[in-house]
Parts: structure tokens; C-alpha cells; sequence
């Protein structure tokens, strides 16, 4: 079927079960940013291939809801003759919902895919209307995809202890002390990460990200019942949950729920479905509406995690290094495409011997399509490399030690002048995040502008944020942390930053119909000793862990300021340091004049 042929299935379907309308959003059971073949009920319906957004469908209007990533893929690839185009955050669903419904309406939503806060924000829009928000029982878009794939059938493997630096038993008795500050009985963990972290597993469910569909209930002793499918568990990963850990079918997940009567139980409003919440209070649990204790756990990478990662880079940064001398030797003179390059840099990774997986989907961009900051090729879209262009590769690894993302650009054959200075202005808002120095506690959204002040100063600018945190061996996407402002994607990133948090650093500036440009490392927060500053104040700076050239025949030296060209040198004296000894000599050589003095 094509997606006006689901659209109009899912509208007769809709007025089939009494619903004048259903909101569809791109997400699954665990609230996951991706999600497995089996959940992609956004992407079906309308053809939208990017990683956030919704929808909703009423019986005589439609309309898509994405963020500034994807203004140009959402036009691209969804029917303007069916679905009206809405961004987000200036417009809600309950606010485009509250503006077309009419009394009397009834609007299904799946409660196994939304938040509580999401149902009752939504509800109170519908009820100034005099229209009504109703749970359904069963998916009505799971009635009519006819081909939906089953959820996966993968194992669980074990993340060694040696990788994860601590044991479960270990973090699990770290839960049952947060339980204990809390006088809470038991917290329901249902973001994957979650559980793989606090468990030391690692899954195959979702593409790139190695998780297993699962739901675990940690007890105030560490005891744990993790709820999964039978199939996916072996004698060793038995051997390794130990007795502590109580097995159980994944479907057993939703009346286990209900057997908390009288205890006090956590769970967190951000990531447990609102059906999750719902039952928890049939069963007459008392409900704490909490974080999960395992989201800053996780994001403070212990020293076994950062050394892992630090091995992951050398490895990764060899191997794009390669690519990149292949992109500037080989695309040129022509016969090359967007998938041949990926296909190029999935080779120079699975020589490592390392690769278990990419990281996410490598957005391999050439030309206009740079432009969409998430780009994904496919045989549709695919074009050539061409002189004149700028070549965009945004990737990353997943390595039993780490997992990585990277962004690097270059040009097919002599850049202009307009992008040299576009480039550099990024390059100069790269540098001022990697070289801030600021108080602990201090958030995100409060660097963010440093990375836009160059663009600004020339009025322009990039609309996603600045930096996301990033897992070991796990989501390339992890929060809590971020470096991102309130009118940006995602709004404002208010946790505070702290020693041990990874994030990336990746400014941009996309110019619709012609070009993108962006360059991302991860960076380490650390803490920062200044001679003469005040002693009781604690300061963290970061400390780069990427390693790969950053193209100068892009970089206008003219733009840049004696301390900036002080790090881009500084910078580019360590990639060679730390990736000379692994490379070829053809290969050093030509990594040895990328990383000259910039002069």
C-alpha cells in the first residue's frame, strides 16, 4: 500500500470504531527516540523516514508534526495533498488539535505511547472544545498494516565487566539505595538504556542501538524481575542475572503492575507510558512520580567507560581518516554516490574487526541534500558526488568499548569563498565549546550561544542544538545532558553539566538548495584547576575524544583568532600523534599535511 492508500485505511478504520480522529506518534512502548521495524507506525502511514515527529489524522484533515531537523525532509518525502506541514515547538499537537476538532469529537491515542503528562495536557485542549480524548484498547493503524514486522527476535548478550567498569549487583544495590532515600518499595525501569545499563546486557531490537524489548521492576532489596521474551535469554545470560534477577515474559509486564497494592513505587512521568501509570494506580500502588535512577548513573561515565571510549576513537578516527583520504583521492573524478561513500566508510569500520554495528544511519549527503541536517539516503534519493559540491558525513560506531559519532565535510574540488566562511564561522563556534570553561552547574542551554555567536555575527544561524550526550556501547542520543537553547529543537537543556558527561559538539549552517555544513567530536567534561581562582568554586571545561582532520581548504585563517588557530593547530598535532601509529605510511602522509600548522 502507499501512504494515501494508509491514510485513507486508517481514516475507515477510525470511523469504523466510533473515532473521529487518532494521533500517531514516532516512538514505542519505552518512550525510545528510535524505535524497532515493528513500531514505525509514523513512518508507514505517511512516509516520513526521519527519527522525531507525529501526526494526526482527523476524517477531514491531516497533519505532520516535525522539528527545524526536518523542514525540508518532511516536504520531500511526505504528500502535501494530504498532510499539512507543522513545526515544532511553535506549535503543539494539543494546540493544532484544540483548533480543529468540534464538540463532540472523540480522538483515540494509544496509551502505551504516551507520556501522562502528554494525555492530560491533550485532554484539557480537547475538553475547552467540548471534544474528547479516548485510549484504545488496540492500535487501530496494527489493524490495517497488513505487513507489519514482528518485534525482533534477537538475543540478549552480556556487556562484560571489564567494558561496563562496574557490576550489575553493584548498580542494582545503587537503585535499592535511591529506593531507600526515597522510602519508595520498588521503581519501574522502561527506557531500554536503562535496563541494559543497570543489567550490563546489550540486545539487538533496535537498529544501531543494542538494546533488547524489555521491562525491569528493581525492588528496595536490588532484587530485579525483568520481563522479555523467553527466546531471548541463553544459559549465559541466566548465569549472569544470577538469582537476583527474576525471569519473566514480556506480556506479563502489564499485570505485574497491578500487584503493587498498598507500596510505594516510582516511575518516571518522562518515560513511562501512560498506560504504565494507569495501572500502577488501578492496582492501588501509591505512585512517585520520579526520575529514573539510572539516567544520571549512566551519563557519569566511569573510568573503565571513558577509557573504552578513548580506545573506540583511536580505532573509529583511523578509520575515517582513511575515508576521508579516499572522499578527497577518488570522488572527484566522478562515478561516485551518496550510498557508494557509506558503503566506502562501513568497510574502513568493519576492517577494524571491532565493528559490531553503526551508530545511527550515516547521513552520506552531498550538495542540497547537506542542507537536512538528518538526512538519509536511500536508492530513491541518491546522488552523485560532484565537483563543486561540499560532501557531508555524519556516522558513527558501536564498539564493545564505546560508540561514536563524528561529522566531518569536504569539498569536491575547490570550495567558494562563500563556503569557506560559512565553514569557518562553524569551526569558530566548535572551538569556543570546546575551550569553555564554566562553573559546575552550569547547563546546556547556557554555552549554546557560543557555538552560534560567529554565525549570529553575520546573521545567521542553525536549527538544532548544539550537543547531545552519548552512551557506552549504547544510545547515540543519551540524556540527561545536553547543550541546547529554548528556541531550539528539544528546548532548553537545564541539566546541569558535571564531571564525567560525554556530549558532542556539532554546530552547523545548512543553506536549503545548495549546501550543509557541520563538525562534531565528542567532548568529556572535566574538571578545570585555574591558578588564582577561587578555591571554593568548582570549574569543568571538556577535553575533545575525537580524533579526525577537519578539512582546512575550507578554513578562511583570516577569520580565525590567534587562540583559535592555537587549538586548531594544538588539535591537529594530537590527531596525528594519536592516529599516525596506526596508519599506513601513504596514509600518514597524507594525514601528516592535513594536520600542518594552519599558519
Amino acid at each position: 500500500m502507499t501512504p494515501d492508500a494508509n491514510l485513507a485505511a486508517l481514516r475507515a478504520e477510525l470511523a469504523r470504531t466510533g473515532l473521529d480522529g487518532f494521533v500517531v506518534p514516532l516512538t514505542d512502548e519505552h518512550m525510545s527516540e528510535y524505535v524497532g521495524a515493528y513500531a514505525q507506525r509514523l513512518g508507514w502511514l505517511t512516509g516520513f523516514g526521519g527519527s522525531a515527529g507525529s501526526a494526526v489524522v482527523l476524517a477531514d484533515a491531516a497533519a505532520i508534526f516535525t522539528d527545524g531537523r526536518y523542514t525540508l525532509q518532511v516536504r520531500e518525502q511526505v504528500s502535501a495533498a494530504d498532510w499539512q506541514y507543522v513545526p515544532v515547538p511553535q506549535e503543539s499537537i494539543a494546540g493544532w488539535l484544540g483548533a480543529h476538532v468540534a464538540a463532540g469529537d472523540r480522538i483515540g491515542y494509544d496509551p502505551w505511547l504516551h507520556t501522562g503528562g502528554w494525555v492530560t495536557d491533550t485532554a484539557a485542549a480537547l475538553a475547552d472544545r467540548g471534544a474528547e480524548l479516548v485510549p484504545v484498547s488496540a492500535n487501530p493503524i496494527d489493524a490495517i498494516w497488513t505487513d507489519r514486522p514482528a518485534p525482533s527476535p534477537a538475543p540478549l548478550t552480556v556487556h562484560a565487566d571489564p567494558h561496563a567498569g562496574r557490576s550489575s549487583a553493584a548498580k542494582r544495590a545503587e537503585i535499592a539505595d535511591w529506593l531507600a532515600q526515597h522510602d519508595a518499595d520498588a521503581v519501574v525501569l522502561t527506557a531500554l538504556d536503562s535496563i541494559a545499563w543497570a543489567l550490563n546486557v546489550r540486545g539487538g531490537d533496535v537498529a544501531h542501538t543494542p538494546v533488547a524489548l524489555a521491562y525491569a521492576i528493581v525492588g528496595s532489596d536490588g532484587t530485579t524481575d525483568l520481563f522479555v521474551a523467553p527466546g531471548k535469554v541463553d544459559d549465559a545470560v541466566r548465569q549472569h542475572l544470577g538469582n537476583a534477577v527474576r525471569l519473566h515474559p514480556r506480556e506479563a509486564f502489564a499485570g505485574a503492575l497491578r500487584g503493587y497494592a498498598g507500596k510505594r513505587v516510582a516511575a518516571d512521568p518522562e518515560r513511562a507510558v501512560a498506560a504504565i501509570l494507569d495501572a500502577l494506580q488501578a492496582g492501588g500502588a501509591r505512585r512517585l512520580s520520579l526520575r529514573d535512577p539510572v539516567v544520571l548513573a549512566k551519563a557519569l561515565k566511569n573510568p573503565a567507560e571513558v577509557a573504552g571510549h578513548r580506545a573506540a576513537s583511536i580505532r573509529d578516527g583511523a578509520a575515517l581518516t582513511r575515508f576521508l583520504r579516499w572522499v578527497e583521492t577518488t570522488c572527484p573524478a566522478g562515478g561516485e554516490t551518496e550510498l557508494s561513500a557509506a558503503a566506502r566508510l562501513l568497510a574502513f569500520r568493519e576492517d577494524t574487526g571491532c565493528l559490531l554495528d553503526t551508530s545511527f544511519d550515516t547521513i552520506s549527503a552531498t550538495g542540497a541534500h547537506g542542507a537536512s541536517p538528518h538526512y538519509h539516503v536511500t536508492e530513491d534519493s541518491n546522488a552523485p558526488i560532484l565537483p563543486g559540491q561540499l560532501f557531508l558525513i555524519d556516522s558513527g560506531g558501536q564498539y564493545a568499548d564505546g560508540t561514536t559519532d563524528v561529522t566531518r565535510v569536504m569539498p569536491i574540488g575547490a570550495p567558494t569563498a562563500e563556503m569557506r566562511d560559512r565553514f569557518t564561522r562553524v569551526l569558530k563556534g566548535h572551538i569556543a565549546i570546546a575551550t569553555a570553561i564554566f562553573p559546575d552547574g552550569t547547563s546546556g542551554a547556557q554555552i549554546d550561544g557560543f557555538a552560534r555567536r560567529p554565525l549570529w555575527e553575520a546573521g545567521l544561524d542553525f536549527a538544532h542544538g548544539t550537543g547531545h550526550g552519548i552512551g557506552s556501547y549504547l544510545s547515540v542520543h543519551e540524556g540527561p545532558q545536553r547543550i541546547a537553547a529554548p528556541n531550539y529543537p528539544g528546548g532548553a537543556s537545564l541539566e546541569p553539566l558535571r564531571a564525567g558527561m560525554m556530549l558532542s559538539n556539532e554546530p552547523g549552517y545548512y543553506k536549503a538548495g545548495e549546501y550543509g555544513i557541520r563538525i562534531e567530536n565528542l567532548l568529556l567534561t572535566i574538571p578545570v584547576a585555574i591558578p588564582g581562582g577561587d578555591p571554593d568554586r568548582a570549574m569543568l571545561g571538556f577535553e575533545t575524544l575525537t580524533f579526525a582532520p577537519i578539512e582546512r581548504t575550507l578554513i578562511d585563517a583570516a577569520l580565525l583568532t590567534g587562540e583559535e588557530r592555537g587549538w586548531l593547530d594544538a588539535y591537529h598535532a594530537d590527531v596525528l600523534d594519536r592516529l599516525g601509529p596506526v596508519l599506513d605510511d601513504d596514509e600518514r602522509a597524507w594525514l601528516a599535511a592535513k594536520c600542518a600548522p594552519i599558519g
